[in-house]
């Protein structure tokens, strides 16, 4: 099942984004450390291109993520024109401190102590922006939970003597093009869960640590790293920890939200869904089915 998530305070959100960012100097754009790509709303990127704003790109939770992974990833930011990115966790005092000088980097012209410097944070629900907005303000002014969409409105704080900070609401986009994406979203928490069936996202997380990160799995479940496929991950994951319907039988839903669970909090191990190398060779696979369904029929 494609999963597709846009709740109606995000078209009003969205329309609220594109007048604030007139008057932004510096859009500070929120990604989840483990799905950095997938996690990037094109919407944001199409804004701020409109408007020429240059952005510095934050991939944050970067303590749950794969750190090689994380490295490439900057790079490959980093190699966008007005993109500059950075790697941190928005829960650390000494992370979130470097943000500000970054931010003044893409906006000289604002360095002179008389123009304010004005910064709009933005992303997709529940990657930390609310959580970094109240780290630079040194104060609980934006309301923060493990669950998507808790801010719903738009506002702007003042902060130190040259600057202001507006937090806007998660906003996904109305259409998300590639399945895959949508399931990371979902593994990552960041599409409500009425929008998902949990078994399926599990499937798909379990899909990829089977491939890549065998060992953890192993470790953390004590299974065999050599199960042959993600479903049969659940089955084992289910067994071990006791999800079981009366009878016997497996509790899927239990199950998975245990693998999810544990994935989401890190207790798993340091994990990326993508890299630049999987999300280039997923692009091309996507192209090759688009051209192959586009391609007219051969008469015979």
């Amino acid at each position: 099942m494609a999963i597709q998530w846009f709740p109606g305070h995000m078209t009003s959100a969205r329309k609220k984004a594109s007048e604030t960012m007139a008057s932004t100097d510096v859009v500070i754009e929120v990604v989840d450390a483990r799905i950095p790509e997938a996690s990037c709303n094109p919407l944001v990127d199409e804004l701020r291109r409109f408007r020429q704003r240059p952005c510095l790109k934050i991939l944050n939770k970067t303590d749950l993520a794969d750190p090689v992974a994380t490295k490439a990833w900057i790079d490959y930011f980093n190699a966008q024109p007005g993109v500059s990115a950075v790697a941190l966790s928005c829960k650390s005092a000494n992370d979130t401190a470097r943000v500000v000088n970054l931010c003044q980097k893409l906006a000289p012209h604002r360095n002179d102590g008389v123009k304010r410097l004005r910064l709009m944070i933005m992303g997709v629900p529940n990657v930390g922006k609310s959580t970094l907005m109240n780290a630079l303000l040194k104060r609980k002014v934006a309301k923060v939970g493990d669950e998507p969409a808790v801010t719903k409105s738009q506002q702007t704080l003042s902060f130190g003597t040259h600057m202001t900070l507006t937090d806007t609401p998660g906003m996904m986009w109305p259409k998300i093009q590639y399945d895959s994406d949508g399931f990371m979203l979902a593994a990552c928490h960041a599409i409500g869960r009425n929008a998902v069936i949990d078994e399926e996202v599990a499937e798909f997380l379990a899909g990829i640590l089977l491939a890549r990160y065998p060992q953890l799995l192993a470790d953390r479940y004590r299974l065999d790293s050599a199960l042959p496929d993600a479903w049969s991950v659940i089955e084992a994951i289910g067994r071990r920890r006791g999800c079981l319907l009366k009878g016997g039988g497996l509790d899927a839903e239990k199950a998975s939200l245990v693998l999810l669970n544990d994935f989401r909090m890190g207790v798993l191990g340091r994990i990326s869904l993508e890299t630049p190398q999987t999300r280039a060779q997923m692009l091309s696979e996507a192209a090759q089915r688009d051209q192959k369904d586009a391609a007219p029929p051969v008469d015979h």
